[in-house]
């Protein structure tokens, strides 16, 4: 049992999946496994109760090679009662999943354990073969062929043009992401130019994808977000007569009862006010972003047409009322916008942060809102996001551990996870407003000494051909 237990205390950093991890020499003769098989407890001469309250401490990343103990080991690390457990013990982990697109648009999932410092590699998506099709009016697609939802946007608004080849050429596209229930969800996207209502869930415990239960409507390019441990899918576009049509519907999504109900659909309120009917054809009101915060959802809203974006603002979902109402004018007019408009946001510790490139071409401001003053502030310079032209997502943010993360390519071109360091103090941050921020950080309370730093990498892996999608953070 000395092999077993100890893994706890045997945390190397590295890149490597820990699929391929060696073990650690032991000089003690190895047990076999029918000795466990012939064992009625878990660990023998120890109760049960304390046996899985071990197991519960042993850090995540083991527990792959732990599975091979026994099938009642097995089990045991993959009931629900295990991972109950660790949260009542408070053993729980943050791991940082990041969804990657390689050549041929194939999409790949990587897991970062922030505290070993080492990569998993998840499994494939599944395929949905056509008979699938056909049965359960999914298009024929490859689950792991999606072009996911860094599909050039010029595609999209090209095919709200009327012109339908990036639809036609790709196979699947414009998925969207979410995290709830301790599982990774993906929802929707294109096939064959129709939108799809299917969604695939991925459960980290068992380290498989299965089937969950679709969306009421097909929905593709839809913002996600994640309230009262309910998954919430906005908006999006469907495929119409004339080309791409938006999506003003919202539903959510209880991993309880795996139920998707409707919530009233976006207002639009400032799309239906353009002057004339011509206006109100030519530009077409979609939503940017989604986040969660304060207890309601916050979504973005833009008009466009192509090659013109004008911001108008947003709407704010209340679940308690379940209605919208308009968003704040400083909250909408000042949140940034990276590429072709869309939005980006992270919430940690209850504040919301965004990340402005516009400031230099390898570097970039952390900034976040003032809700009292209704105004964005700088609190962080210099982060070095590069300029990539090329790609749709060239850094992704992330609150996980406490603090915020800008995951984004080095020089090498390799994935690498930054944890950026914040004055997160946003009431003393206002109430200076009347002298330079940077007297008031001088001022204020003096990070630690492993804050020094802005930032600092925490994680990077090799990752040169891969393009940055989305990302989103498990707690289990």
């Amino acid at each position: 049992m000395g092999t077993i237990l100890s893994l706890n205390h045997s945390r190397t950093r590295g890149n490597e999946p820990y699929e391929v991890l060696q073990s650690a020499p032991c000089k003690r003769p190895k047990l076999s496994s029918s000795f466990y098989e012939k064992n009625p407890r878990l660990i023998p001469c120890l109760p049960d109760e304390i046996s899985i309250q071990i197991l519960s401490r042993i850090p995540r990343i083991h527990y792959l090679k732990l599975k091979s103990v026994s099938r009642t080991w097995k089990a045991t690390i993959l009931s629900a009662e295990l991972f109950s457990l660790r949260k009542e013990m408070g053993t729980t982990e943050e791991w940082l999943y990041i969804l990657t697109k390689v050549a041929n648009d194939k999409l790949i999932w990587y897991a970062l354990d922030p505290l070993a410092g080492r990569w998993q590699r998840l499994p494939p998506m599944p395929n949905v073969s056509r008979e699938d099709e056909s049965r359960k009016g999914l298009a024929a697609l490859r689950m792991w062929n999606m072009a996911g939802s860094s599909i050039r946007i010029t595609d999209v608004i090209m095919g709200w043009l009327g012109r339908k080849d990036a639809m036609d050429r790709m196979p699947f596209c414009g998925c969207s992401v979410g995290a709830v229930d301790g599982c990774l969800y993906v929802l929707g996207g294109f096939s064959k130019a129709s939108a799809l209502r299917c969604a695939w869930r991925y459960n980290p415990v068992t380290n498989s994808w299965s089937e969950s239960s679709p969306m009421s409507i097909g929905r593709a390019y839809c913002k996600t977000g994640i309230l009262d441990d309910k998954l919430y899918a906005v908006g999006g576009v469907t495929r119409g007569h004339g080309g791409l049509t938006p999506l003003q519907s919202a539903e959510v999504f209880d991993p309880k009862t795996g139920v998707w109900s409707q919530i009233p659909s976006m207002p639009f309120t400032k799309a239906q006010v353009l002057p004339t009917a011509f206006l109100a054809d030519l530009l077409k009101p979609i939503a940017t972003g989604l986040t969660s915060y304060r207890g309601r959802l916050f979504v973005p809203q833009s008009l466009y047409c192509w090659p013109f974006f004008v911001d108008v603002g947003g709407e704010v979902y209340d679940p308690e009322a379940n209605s919208w109402v308009e968003m704040p004018i400083g909250l909408g007019e000042g949140w940034p916008a990276r590429q072709a408009g869309t939005k980006m946001s992270a919430t940690v510790d209850g504040e919301l942060y965004a990340l402005d490139p516009s400031s230099s071409p390898d570097n970039a401001k952390i900034k976040v809102y003032d809700n009292l003053a209704d105004d964005w502030k700088v609190v962080a310079e210099d982060v070095p996001v590069r300029d990539f032209t090329e790609s749709e997502s060239p850094y992704l943010l992330a609150g996980f551990l406490g603090k915020l993360h800008v995951i984004t390519k080095d020089a090498n071109r390799n994935i690498a996870v930054l944890q950026v360091y914040v004055q997160n103090n946003v009431a003393s941050i206002s109430a200076a407003s009347s002298s330079s921020l940077v007297d008031h950080i001088e001022h204020a309370e003096r990070p630690t000494e492993s804050e020094l730093d802005l930032w600092k990498v925490i994680a990077t892996r090799s990752a040169p051909a891969a393009e940055l999608v989305s990302c989103l953070v498990l707690d289990i």
